[in-house]
């Protein structure tokens, strides 16, 4: 197996940088107050400052033209559909260099699941396509994904937002929880129940419907502020009598799954390679503070303990880059999917970029703790990751079906 980074994937790095470096950085630069202070970046309620969002869009439109925002896009939708491999190394390299600049992840690039050309818009009907798709590949318009409630989270069959039939359309009522973007999201690809008796044998009954936000009976009644922020991205929606035309139906009525579950292990390769992206930036100031710090009359970096966090980062961060790397390769040479070694890859990616921050944290004592560094971000943002995208647990559930039906290949 070549671990040679694919010349193609190099000049599409490279190029993502320098789009950073010349666009990205400099509107942050002038708009450091607002983006840095969260007193300016939140509102009162908790969403983003309006400002912020202008900023966003401006971002997300350039980043289109320059045809990285649609990159891992399905090409019948307009985007150029590169793969697992490409995923993983791109969300690798921003992390390493920029792991918490406010205008670069997830809007240069945005979730290849849940925004964006997601792959669930294929089922979109041709009209509808026509109507929407040259906003949403624009960057101009977003998408959130309506699929978690209060008591639906890694069950999802338990969702209980239903939609009844109406002649030509659906009435659809519930709740929804935990919703990515809602809050500043132009549709929503919602999901409902629309056949109790199917969903009941977990064989079907699920509709995906595309949605305007803005239509009567859809609300978002609040942002969930997460882990010590003034707000967040997450939100809760209320649907009441919402009324939904038939032609929005998103794929075949009973059978949305079959679609939410299209672009997911793109995202999962790419939620990795942000971890192992952070990590190694972690990691890296851990070292530059060990050479200079002193205690006891030398340098930190001569003290065994420190030695010792220091390898066993390293060792932490190389197994978790080795381990996506072979799975992504087996996404794009294998006929089925490797669902074992996907689930054994984002569980144990995530929980290493909590491993990895808490010993840079440790080793840089009390000044680790601090805002200073952005150490602390990413502490806290290790602790959030190992929950979207299948809670560890869920995958370990997963990885243990897989052994116990027989699947021990590695």
């Amino acid at each position: 197996m070549d671990f040679t980074i694919p010349e193609e994937t190099q000049e599409i790095i490279k190029g993502l940088k320098q789009f950073i470096e010349k666009v990205v950085l400099p509107l942050e630069k002038e708009n450091h107050e607002l983006l840095y202070n969260e007193r300016n970046y939140y509102t009162e309620d908790g969403r983003h400052h309006p400002k912020v969002e202008e900023l966003r869009k401006i971002v997300r439109m350039e980043s289109a033209k320059a045809g990285y925002y649609t990159m891992f896009g399905a090409e019948e939708l307009g985007g150029e559909q590169l793969g697992p491999m490409t995923a993983l190394l791109v969300q690798e390299a921003i992390n390493i260099s920029y792991p918490f600049n406010k205008l670069v992840d997830p809007i240069v690039i945005p979730s290849p699941f849940t925004n964006g050309l997601s792959p669930i818009l294929t089922g979109l009907k041709e009209e509808l396509k026509e109507r929407y798709l040259d906003g949403i590949r624009s960057g101009e318009k977003t998408l959130c994904f309506g699929l978690t409630e209060p008591d639906a989270g890694s069950d999802v069959w338990s969702i209980k937002t239903n939609a009844v039939k109406e002649g030509n359309e659906w009435v659809i009522n519930g709740s929804k929880q935990w919703i990515t973007n809602a809050a500043h999201a132009d549709y929503c690809m919602l999901f409902a129940v629309t056949n109790p008796d199917l969903k009941a044998q977990r064989k079907g009954g699920i509709t995906c419907f595309f949605v305007e936000t803005g239509s009567e009976g859809f609300s978002v009644d609040s942002v969930i502020p997460v882990m010590g922020e003034l707000g967040g991205e997450a939100c809760i929606i209320s649907i009441d009598n919402l009324r939904v035309p038939d032609e929005n139906v998103i794929g075949e009525v009973d059978f949305g799954f079959s679609i939410a579950i299209n672009g997911i292990n793109t995202g999962r390769l790419g939620m990795s390679g942000k971890c192992i992206g952070s990590a190694q930036w972690a990691l890296k100031k851990a070292v530059e503070y060990a050479e200079i710090r002193k205690t006891f009359g030398k340098p930190i970096k001569e003290h065994q303990m420190i030695q010792a966090m220091l390898a066993e980062s390293a060792m932490d961060i190389y197994a978790a880059r080795n381990m996506a790397l072979n799975c992504a390769w087996k996404i794009e040479n294998s006929k089925k999917q490797p669902r074992k070694e996907i689930s054994m890859v984002k569980a144990f990616c995530t929980e290493m970029m909590g491993r990895v921050y808490d010993r840079a944290m440790q080793i840089h004592g009390g000044v680790g703790i601090s805002n200073e560094l952005g150490l602390e971000q990413g502490y806290r943002l290790a602790r959030i990751v190992r929950i979207p995208d299948g809670t560890s647990e869920i995958h370990r559930r997963t990885i243990a079906k897989s052994l116990l039906s027989g699947d021990l290949t590695f």
